[in-house]
């Protein structure tokens, strides 16, 4: 049944793989069902019912892309997303958490006639091989950046924004054996080498990081408080359209950006196999539209998942793994959150190093091509963000093939893209 579904012979994997990719990408990105109701909470949201929300639309984003579109891309509410719904949308332009909801709401709504249309699709084809190379390592970066973050080996710093954290302790000592035995486990082609390095540092935590086992079970609260409260009038006065937009567009460009840089490392962007890029891309519109009734921010595509395609991870199976831990993970909350960001961040790490080899694809020599990939991946750790990163190397596309006198290169599509983030930044801001 499974091979018929997920075709798991030509995709060159079997269903030991993909569980392990996926139970290996579920680790990574488990932080959410935590984190996501803490930062709505600030804005006002009843956590519990923002966890239970949590765990169902991600559940559910897995589910459809694992069945509709047979992708190893695990889907949940975006980092990123949440704090702008949170801390700009809510507290900083005093809009009702209810009317933010609504305008995730109608932002789905244009990211699925956009994705119907196919304009989504022309998108992606527009996008010139520079620049979806660039994607795919500016990914990289990101992934790189939050590992460190989450191991305590970069910080912040206030004079020079980021420095290297105190590697004396406990959690950036076992981060560091984590990924060197990752590392090592994987050349010496280890089944499992990334899950094993997670379950490691989780082990010895107990013992050297202060981390305490809460038991296994609990029952759910109730999704009452949040579900189909979304206040969609509210969301259409004028006053909100501003915030509509900018969902819409880092909504398209952060999930775009995201589906193809993680299959294009699985190696699914090949003439032939694009019918289920188009289907992914589908997929993630109709979870923002569940995730806004059930009462969260927008929903994406999880740069983690990245971690289960180098775990092997080349079909929906892998998701549908995914869907099925969240599911779990509301009755299992204690036994998920027993893992600490520094146990996943050597994984993470792993990933990003491999994806920066595709650096090599660019043509360093056409300084109007390598130069905006050089500024697409650069900016997306630097402002935390792959839509940021996308739009400022669109623009710098543009613009140098118009200044070269080779704006006949440039594909229409290319102009609409980098006319309207100049807009977004010029007129909205970033």
């Amino acid at each position: 049944m499974l091979e018929n579904l997920f075709k798991l012979k030509e995709n060159g994997t079997n269903v030991r793989t993909e569980l392990i990719a996926g139970l290996t990408t579920f680790l990574t990105m488990a932080y959410i069902i935590f984190v996501n109701p803490s930062i709505l909470g600030t804005a006002g949201m009843p956590k519990d019912a923002v966890f239970v929300a949590t765990c169902l639309v991600s559940a559910l984003g897995s589910a459809v892309m694992a069945l509709y579109a047979n992708y190893p891309i695990a889907m949940a509410p975006g980092m990123g997303l949440n704090a702008y719904f949170a801390f700009a949308v809510v507290l900083g332009m005093g809009i009702a958490w209810p009317a933010a909801l609504g305008a995730v709401f109608v932002s789905g709504c244009l990211f699925i006639l956009v994705t119907a249309l196919g304009l989504r699709g022309m998108i992606v084809a527009g996008i010139p091989k520079s620049l979806r190379t660039a994607i795919t390592v500016g990914i990289g970066l990101f992934l790189a950046l939050i590992a460190l973050k989450s191991a305590g080996i970069v910080v912040g710093s206030e004079p020079t924004l980021v420095k290297a954290g105190d590697l004396h302790k406990s959690e950036a000592i076992m981060a560091i054996l984590g990924f060197f035995l990752i590392v090592t486990l994987d050349k010496l082609r280890v089944k499992g080498a990334i899950l094993i390095g997670i379950i490691v540092v989780t082990v010895l935590s107990f013992f050297f990081g202060g981390n305490t086992f809460h038991g296994v079970f609990s029952a759910p609260p109730s999704i009452t408080p949040t579900l189909l409260k979304l206040d969609i009038a509210g969301a259409l006065s004028s006053g909100i359209l501003n915030v509509v937009l900018v969902f819409f567009l880092v909504e398209l460009f952060d999930a775009t950006g995201t589906l193809m840089g993680v299959a294009s490392r699985a190696g699914l962007l090949v003439e032939g196999k694009m019918d289920r890029l188009n289907k992914a891309l589908l997929a993630d519109s109709a979870a923002i539209l569940a995730g806004s009734m059930l009462g969260t921010s927008s929903t994406t595509a999880y740069i983690e998942s990245a971690a289960g395609v180098q775990a092997g991870g080349r079909t929906g199976l892998t998701a549908l793994t995914v869907a099925v831990l969240f599911l779990a993970a509301l009755f299992i909350a204690p036994l998920a959150g027993v893992v600490p960001a520094y146990a996943t961040a050597p994984a993470l790490l792993f990933v990003a190093c491999l994806m920066l080899r595709d650096l090599v694809d660019i043509e360093w020599a056409d300084t109007t091509e390598s130069i905006p990939a050089a500024i697409t991946a650069l900016l997306m750790p630097f402002t935390y963000s792959i839509a940021e990163g996308i739009a400022f190397g669109f623009i710098t596309y543009a613009v140098l093939k118009l200044l070269t006198g080779r704006a006949r290169e440039v594909k229409p599509v290319i102009w609409v893209i980098a006319a309207l983030f100049a807009f977004k930044i010029v007129y909205i801001g970033t």
